[in-house]
């Protein structure tokens, strides 16, 4: 099932980098080669298995941007699943910016009418970090009021750390067929192993997907950290020739277990009762893989008849 994902902002306000970073595999150093998009680049990336991001990522020249709302209207902004809108945030033009989201908003109203908006406010990382907060909660208050009658969704996104990864971890969460009943499965699974958390990551991309948490944490990051940190990883294995399976780190305070669970997914299990022995946590994990690979099936038979 291919499900329509727009990537619309101005030129150089970072979209084709962000993309190529969460579904190309380039480190955020390695997008600074990166060209400017001319008119619509298409990409297909398969994502659990069957589900297929139909990626439409628009050149955002003024003489794109015009023709996306006059001679291309229909085409691009026909059966939209997610509209993504990349502000960036030291952009000297925020009027002209907004008028082009709002056209675009118009234009989704017309012909997706249906489908979500995020906005992301980009390149975080440029402002000072004390004044982060202030300027983020002022462009999303302005977004919110400028988006009506629909309803947006912001993030403060930079490519240097793990907010990029948050950000599209919970666009993709929105897209998975049936993500409830794989969360309330990880739920019954992480009790069965008496896990404080347990997450799913997708495969090519390590998004987080689904998760349950059964003791709270104070680093409310966390996930994302994870995924940024154990990609580069996976990176730097592929560059050394080398294929990254499965991973344990264990101190006096907790045990974390990473191995490939499905063929489209990681699973990671964090422990911090030291009397469960890890030979007794791969067993089980093992044992689950079955399971999980049969509710990947039922998804994709439920896409398929979507």
């Amino acid at each position: 099932m291919k499900k329509k994902v727009l990537l619309m902002g101005k030129s150089g306000s970072g979209k084709t980098s962000m993309r190529s970073i969460i579904f190309a595999n380039y480190i955020a150093r390695d997008t600074r080669r990166l060209g400017a998009t001319i008119d619509v680049e298409h990409s297909h990336v398969r994502f659990l298995g069957n589900l297929v991001l139909n990626l439409w990522d628009c050149g955002g020249q003024e003489a794109f941007m015009e023709t996306y709302f006059t001679s291309q209207r229909d085409n691009v902004f026909r059966n939209v699943e997610v509209l993504i809108y990349v502000f960036d945030v030291e952009s000297r033009e925020i009027e002209k910016d907004m008028h082009y989201y709002q056209s675009c908003l118009e234009a989704i109203l017309q012909n997706s009418p249906d489908a979500k908006v995020f906005c992301l406010i980009h390149k975080m990382d440029l402002i000072p970090e004390d004044q982060r907060q202030m300027i983020y909660d002022k462009r999303e208050s302005e977004l919110m009021k400028r988006s009506l009658p629909l309803n947006c969704t912001c993030f403060k996104t930079s490519i240097w750390d793990e907010t990029l990864y948050k950000a599209w971890s919970q666009i993709v969460h929105l897209l998975i067929p049936n993500v409830n009943l794989l969360e309330s499965n990880l739920s019954s699974f992480a009790s069965v192993l008496d896990a404080d958390e347990v997450l799913l990551f997708e495969r090519a991309t390590f998004l987080v997907i689904a998760h349950s948490v059964r003791r709270e944490h104070s680093d409310v990051h966390r996930f994302e950290k994870i995924s940024n940190i154990v990609k580069q990883f996976k990176l730097s294995c592929c560059k050394l020739q080398a294929h990254f399976q499965s991973m344990e780190v264990r101190n006096s305070q907790f045990a974390a277990f990473i191995d490939v669970f499905t063929p489209n997914t990681y699973v990671m299990v964090i422990m911090s009762d030291p009397t469960i022995p890890s030979a007794a946590t791969m067993v089980n994990v093992k044992n689950a893989r079955k399971h999980f690979e049969k509710l990947e099936k039922m998804d994709s038979t439920h896409a398929l008849s979507s």
